[in-house]
């Protein structure tokens, strides 16, 4: 059974998709942007998109009732490369931030564009514990 998971405290869908897809013990995230929910304003700065759309993501994973530590997988959408070592720096912190002892698989791939002309977009993939 496919269970549409959404939050008021991330960015509302910018199209017709839900925020994440639950099925059985599989959480599917849509991509994030790093749209701030409490000023709705985007600001250009690479580190403070890169911990807004993290920040989003968290917020989706939890009305999931899951955690930062349910993730098992990751892709990060770029518009310059060149922001990979910044991008690291806060997504590492963030899951060392959170005790994750083991992080996630991920993909990194370069765009042209994303939506709203930002210049991160992430996506993830959250198991449910069997434990």
């Amino acid at each position: 059974m496919l269970i549409p998971i959404n939050t008021k405290k991330a960015p509302q869908p910018i199209g017709p998709y839900s925020q994440a897809i639950k099925i059985g013990r599989l959480l599917i995230l849509s991509g994030q942007i790093p749209i701030d929910v409490k000023c709705e304003k985007i600001t250009n700065d690479i580190t403070q998109q890169t911990i807004i759309t993290l920040k989003n993501i968290k917020s989706i994973i939890e009305a999931a009732n899951l955690t930062i530590k349910n993730i098992i997988k990751t892709t990060i959408f770029l518009t310059n490369m060149n922001d990979l070592n910044t991008v690291n720096k806060v997504y590492k912190n963030f899951f060392l931030t959170h005790q994750q002892v083991i992080f996630p698989a991920r993909s990194c791939v370069q765009v042209s564009a994303l939506p709203n002309n930002v210049k991160i977009e992430i996506e993830a993939l959250v198991l449910e514990n069997t434990v």
